[in-house]
């Protein structure tokens, strides 16, 4: 008689960690743990780890474009407000000069809404996604590629510029000859 170990049973929710996983051996008709994603955090790594940019993957992009929204539209909101606080003080002047401490707060708090407000909205966070993985797959030039791209495009100019001076000459020279120009 083969003799078995009684195992108590862990709850489904209690997940085990990935070494344990590893340690154990798949049982037939079992479903093979998956990895999980790149940009996922690490189990061990507790609530209040940051997550570095290489876990992040093509998301810090998508991240830091939503910051640089922000920024832009706090830069403008900045603008607006104070050109429409100038012209409301040109008809009511006791509201006086625009105030910076009343501005830039307002703005940013404008630039952070529009922000989060996309951010919220599931379709426009996933294509911003998208068009981080996609641009992650683009193959970039060599520095070589780049400098003989330039010189080639150099080159080029400078004949043709030379080539389209020529033929101005020519074709000016020929006119005056048929209009007996000076």
């Amino acid at each position: 008689m083969p003799i078995v170990e009684d195992k108590p049973e862990q709850p489904e929710d209690e997940a085990q960690s990935p070494a344990e996983d590893e340690a154990r051996p798949q049982v037939e008709g079992e479903p093979a743990a998956e990895a999980p994603p790149e940009d996922a955090p690490h189990e061990d790594a507790g609530p209040a780890a940051v997550a570095s940019p290489s876990q992040l993957g093509t998301r810090r992009f998508v991240y830091a474009g939503y910051f640089a929204g922000a920024i832009g539209i706090a830069f403008l909101m900045s603008k607006v407000l104070d050109f429409a606080w100038f012209k409301l003080q040109a008809y009511k002047p006791s509201i006086g000069e625009p105030r910076d401490e009343i501005v830039m707060p307002l703005s940013a708090l404008i630039g952070a809404g529009a922000a989060a407000y996309y951010w919220f909205r599931t379709r426009a966070r996933q294509l911003a996604e998208e068009v981080a993985s996609e641009m992650s797959k683009v193959t970039w030039p060599s520095r070589t590629e780049v400098t003989n791209g330039t010189f080639v495009v150099i080159v080029t100019t400078i004949v043709s510029t030379v080539f389209f001076a020529l033929m101005d000459k020519f074709w000016g020279f020929i006119t005056n000859l048929v209009y007996g120009g000076s």
